[in-house]
């Protein structure tokens, strides 16, 4: 009897502890929820206490939840600059930019993927173009088979998208004529199920499903932003990232 209540007791001791951990909530866009956050979770989490929730909303929503105090920080692959551009654009209102509080937590490549077997080793800035905006719709077109070209997009990826609209395409409009995908891992989901896909996500996407042509280059910031001052979680997190974290970050 005297075993069974001490087992009781330290197990619940343990669901004590683990119903205490506080919870750092970051929303957050393509690059940030693959490139930094999902790296480092394990070890941040080990090494503070606190329990990370990434919430991949894609950076419209992450801003959205922040301003309304749904999550602790909000993070995204595109400078401070560019995330207010996207949420003008958006028709997303903020009162008052000066309240939120950016700091760059990485940098990112904005690449273009397509299926392990598709044989195409490069794509011009102009081919990419014509893809995206559905003026190409062959692979032959590009150097490939004669099949049919699948866009994969994102909605969950504006950020991602937005950066490739501005310096790829030059601000055109991209095709309507695509296959419907939410966050990075499901675009690249959508394009190892396809020969013939193509979709675009930050550089961390890459796996042994997926292939990446050469194609001109994207660079972009990651930026993590907090209404006021970062609170002591949120600045755990950033030291973290700045020190051990970077080891684990690609």
């Amino acid at each position: 009897m005297t075993r069974f209540i001490t087992l009781c007791t330290v197990v619940l001791s343990l669901c004590t502890t683990v119903a205490m951990a506080e919870v750092l909530k970051v929303g957050a866009g393509a690059a940030p929820t693959e490139n930094v956050l999902k790296p480092v979770e394990a070890a941040f989490e080990k090494a503070t206490g606190l329990d990370l929730s990434i919430i991949s909303s894609g950076p419209k929503q992450a801003f959205i939840d922040l301003d309304r105090g749904s999550v602790d920080a909000a993070a995204a692959g595109l400078s401070f600059d560019d995330w207010m551009t996207l949420l003008k654009k958006e028709a997303v209102p903020v009162a008052d930019a000066t309240l939120f509080k950016p700091v760059v937590i990485g940098k990112d490549k904005v690449i273009v993927i397509v299926h392990k077997d598709n044989a195409v080793a490069t794509l011009s800035k102009e081919q990419l173009t014509g893809i995206f905006s559905g003026k190409i719709t062959n692979w032959k077109e590009v150097g490939g088979k004669d099949s049919p070209v699948l866009v994969v997009w994102g909605g969950l990826t504006q950020g991602t998208n937005s950066m490739f609209v501005k310096n790829i395409m030059g601000g055109a409009k991209p095709t309507d004529e695509v296959i419907a995908a939410t966050t990075a891992e499901d675009i690249r989901h959508n394009v190892a199920s396809n020969p013939e896909a193509i979709g675009i996500g930050p550089q961390a996407i890459v796996n042994q499903t997926v292939r990446s042509p050469e194609t001109p280059e994207v660079a972009r910031l990651i930026t993590l932003i907090t209404k006021g001052a970062p609170s002591a979680k949120v600045q755990k997190l950033i030291d973290f990232i700045k020190a051990d974290g970077g080891k684990l970050i690609k």
